[in-house]
């Protein structure tokens, strides 16, 4: 996994994913009549329903010969019913797409390819992200990054300098253990111990988590040590442990809701539910070690090969990822952010309120990790990595053992 820096929202394009077999040429859908095409998504799952149908709405009021059927699963639920459609032949017209299961799809060539009728609409970068030998195989519908939230007011009262783009590790360790207060239930710092945020801390360690050519593991290095050293060491000295419930759904969220929490790695999608918080709170770019390294991750749509309607499918999935009023209604809603090449409409992000550190999202651009993607065996390795890190945090295994185990155990898992 490399880190790899581009310039301003340009990376965005970093996380598309890909579509094959079909062309937006005709967005009309009309060579075929009317058709219904079928939509199964996660992306307005827990409060972005209505936003999505505005956008549905809209697209079928300029394609009347096409009716969108939406169905919207929970996150932790879409995996397993994408994976069990595809396998049943009745996945839907198009779905989402995670860009960490690009490589999978594409290689089982469930999806159809697609010609965008206006690519300008993205960044180039974001289109040849995910082109293979020439051909484009996704369309990215939205990017996050991951930033470090913090709680404005308890850094005020305990008289600490707040985070800025230039911290490291170290000074957000030194930070993290002046908030931390344990009998006024205050901790100074959360981060999960996880796959997702290993391969960001290594990054910022200056490791790589996998090898060139991405058929073995690269992690089990005196970087990528000190990265989980960093990273599990949190546990039970500035952030809660495994049994005061630290690793459990909605854990963090509800500390930093409730005021006892000075400092949250999470992702901008959590902007909406700390929005009415009783208390200050910004962000910043997350400190790194050696260097800084941001998570981005992205959301894009796929239209299935084996459509009947593909041509309507694509129409729609242009619309859904490039048009003017899906654009408007993420960034009215604060919903995540359109991968557009339009970077006046994304200036006025700045302008939306809390945070009013927004220009961080756009700073943490410049040094991105991308998830670490194989072919073959990527749930495997992400949760392998998960097991071993949090066996580590429990004390049943030291980092070098757990390290260890995970080395053998992935590079099995993908083959290497």
């Amino acid at each position: 996994m490399r880190t790899t820096a581009l310039a301003g929202v340009g990376i965005v394009a970093a996380t598309a994913l890909a579509l094959t077999g079909c062309s937006a040429g005709d967005s009309s859908g009309e060579a075929d009549g009317p058709v219904t095409i079928t939509y199964t998504n996660f992306i307005s799952n827990g409060g972005n329903e209505e936003n999505l149908q505005a956008i549905v709405d809209a697209f079928e009021e300029e394609n009347p010969d096409i009716t969108v059927e939406v169905t919207t699963l929970p996150y932790a639920d879409y995996g397993t019913a994408l994976q069990t459609d595809l396998a049943a032949g009745t996945v839907s017209d198009v779905f989402d797409i995670e860009y960490a299961n690009f490589a999978q799809y594409q290689a089982n060539g469930v999806l159809a390819e697609l010609d965008p009728e206006d690519p300008s609409a993205y960044r180039t970068s974001v289109l040849e992200a995910y082109q293979s030998d020439g051909t484009q195989y996704a369309l990215p519908s939205s990017f996050s990054t991951v930033v470090l939230f913090y709680n404005a007011d308890l850094f005020e009262a305990a008289g600490v300098e707040t985070p800025t783009a230039d911290w490291t590790w170290a000074d957000e360790q030194a930070a993290a253990e002046q908030l931390t207060d344990e009998a006024a239930g205050v901790w100074g710092d959360h981060q999960p111990v996880s796959f997702y945020e290993y391969y960001k801390v290594l990054a910022q360690n200056g490791g790589e988590f996998l090898n060139e050519d991405g058929t073995a593991v690269a992690f089990n290095t005196p970087e990528g040590v000190e990265a989980a050293e960093w990273l599990v060491g949190k546990s039970g000295t500035v952030m809660p442990t495994i049994e005061d419930g630290q690793g459990t759904p909605d854990f963090d969220t509800n500390l930093f809701l409730d005021g006892k929490l000075a400092m949250l790695h999470t992702g901008i999608w959590m902007f909406g539910a700390f929005a009415d918080v009783p208390f200050g709170w910004d962000i910043a770019v997350e400190p790194g070690n050696t260097q800084q390294a941001s998570a981005l991750f992205s959301n894009a749509v796929g239209v299935s090969a084996g459509s009947e309607h593909q041509e309507a499918a694509a129409a729609f999935a242009e619309y859904l990822t490039s048009s003017d009023v899906m654009v408007q209604t993420r960034l009215d809603a604060g919903w995540e952010l359109p991968a557009t090449s339009d970077e006046a409409a994304l200036d006025s992000y700045l302008t939306l309120g809390n945070p009013e550190n927004r220009q961080a999202v756009f700073d943490s651009l410049e040094n991105v990790a991308l998830p670490p993607v194989v072919a073959e065996g990527q749930q495997e390795m992400q949760d392998i990595m998960t097991e071993e890190l949090v066996e580590a945090q429990a004390g049943r295994k030291s980092v070098q053992e757990a390290l260890d185990s995970a080395e053998e155990r992935i590079n099995a898992a993908i083959g290497g």
